[in-house]
């Protein structure tokens, strides 16, 4: 039987079918952002847990941040950017964002385990976002889950201008608490070692003029087919910042006990996605492991859309998602939580986590994981905005993400360029690294084909 995440509430299913060479672009880019990654690291500050770096890629552009322990003196989120911080035993931090009556807002958070963190199946955190009068706008939890695995979990504050509370222009505060097996910050150990935050807040501006105010109708079918063909090797990201695009269609990679990988599906208006998860079968080993593999779906706000996991025994096996409705703005007015979620065009994360339990049972992999991934429905204008959402193309498709999906380009020079700007490198410092990485790169290439030209 299919382990899956508990909703608390039926689900309704949706679908519709339907000689030496100059360096390229990528290579460049690659170059630049090794150049500026060793030294533009962000700024300190915060208390960095042993060993988060190993299993989660930050966003190289994140600003440092302490977080306080209540509203007082509680640091500004300036949506639109991203921040580290990191996340005591014990205690909750306390940020704070000042938005205008007219926008919602989005502040995902995601903690990150040091490596050899034991895990809890309650083990995690809660985020919680509240207006100055103490009144809860939202909150949400993530857990490591039946896999009994530690790794980055994500968790979404969110205010949603139009409903009864939270509403108006002023000052709200996003809560960060750790959960222990015991279910409460409280019961968290203050000498257990702290866990990185990363926190990316971003804004949406209200409609330009008056839209729908409920959610579209229920459109039930059959759940769609997996799709066939052999599949390609994509590797995945480390981080939802270096997350790896993905299409439609079947992909491959490999992966550790452990590890978690993060891809990024561009999905526009009117369309929909769907995506089955396939664990091979072990050549080694014999038992069971339960929540073996986790299937993880993510918003391009980073908020919780859907998610599956299983139980394996060594033989093939796999996960799917729930079908969804097409993404459109009234899915926001919808009750269930994945139709709710999926209100935004852009990049849509799956994430996929292999639980260090399997090294126990099976060894140390790496396992092999086939993703199939269907994206249909007829693309269409989204709404208008009356301003601005942060950052500016979190809610966009572009002809560039669609074709980064096919070919897999993750366009690391833009990530180069914000580290540079965050990190406070001087331009002729960053020119001098950008110009000796082109050199050493030219010459190693004339080296390779000198060596390989016959001697008279």
């Amino acid at each position: 039987m299919r382990e899956r995440h508990v909703r608390g509430r039926g689900r309704r299913t949706w679908w519709r079918r339907g000689g030496a060479r100059p360096l390229g672009a990528a290579a460049r880019a690659g170059i630049v952002t090794a150049a500026l990654c060793a030294v533009a690291a962000p700024p300190g500050g915060y208390a960095a847990a042993a060993g988060a770096q190993d299993s989660y890629a930050f966003d190289p552009a994140g600003r440092s941040v302490t977080g306080a322990t209540g509203t007082a003196g509680a640091p500004r989120l300036e949506p639109g950017r991203t921040y580290r911080d990191s996340l005591p035993g014990g205690g909750s931090l306390t940020y704070r964002l000042d938005l205008t009556a007219a926008e919602s807002a989005y502040a995902p958070v995601t903690a990150v385990p040091p490596a050899g963190t034991t895990g809890n199946a309650t083990d995690g955190i809660r985020v919680s976002l509240e207006d100055t009068r103490g009144t809860r706008c939202s909150t949400a939890s993530a857990l490591f889950g039946a896999g009994l695995s530690a790794r980055p979990v994500t968790a979404l504050g969110q205010r949603q201008t139009g409903r009864s509370l939270c509403q108006g222009a002023g000052t709200y505060y996003l809560r960060v608490e750790r959960l222990s097996a015991g279910g409460s910050a409280s019961g968290t150990a203050s000498s257990a070692p702290r866990w990185d935050l990363e926190i990316a807040p971003v804004t949406e501006p209200g409609l330009a003029a008056a839209g729908p105010t409920t959610a579209p109708p229920d459109q039930d079918s059959a759940s769609p087919e997996p799709l066939a063909g052999d599949p390609r090797d994509r590797t995945g990201g480390a981080g939802f910042t270096s997350a790896r695009p993905l299409g439609q269609g079947v992909w491959r990679t490999g992966i550790t006990p452990g590890d978690t990988l993060f891809y990024k599906v561009p999905v526009d208006w009117g369309r929909q996605m769907h995506a089955v998860a396939e664990l091979d079968a072990s050549t080694s080993g014999h038992g069971y492991v339960g929540g073996a593999l986790n299937l993880s779906l993510y918003s391009p706000v980073r908020g919780y859309v859907d998610g599956a996991s299983l139980g394996y025994t060594g033989t093939r096996r796999s996960a799917a998602l729930e079908p969804l409705p097409p993404v459109e703005y009234a899915n926001r007015y919808a009750v269930l939580t994945g139709e709710n979620a999926v209100r935004f065009a852009g990049d849509y994360y799956l994430v996929l986590h292999l639980s260090e339990k399997m090294a126990d049972t099976f060894g140390t992999g790496p396992f092999h994981v086939t993703l199939r991934v269907r994206v249909g429905g007829q693309a269409h204008d989204g709404p208008r905005y009356a301003g601005r959402p942060e950052p500016g193309d979190v809610f966009t498709v572009t002809e560039q993400d669609r074709q980064a999906a096919v070919t897999g380009d993750t366009g690391g020079g833009g990530i180069a360029m914000r580290a540079l700007a965050v990190g406070g490198i001087g331009t002729g410092t960053a020119l001098l690294l950008v110009l000796g990485g082109w050199t050493v790169a030219a010459r190693r290439a004339h080296t390779r084909v000198s060596a390989q030209k016959p001697t008279a």
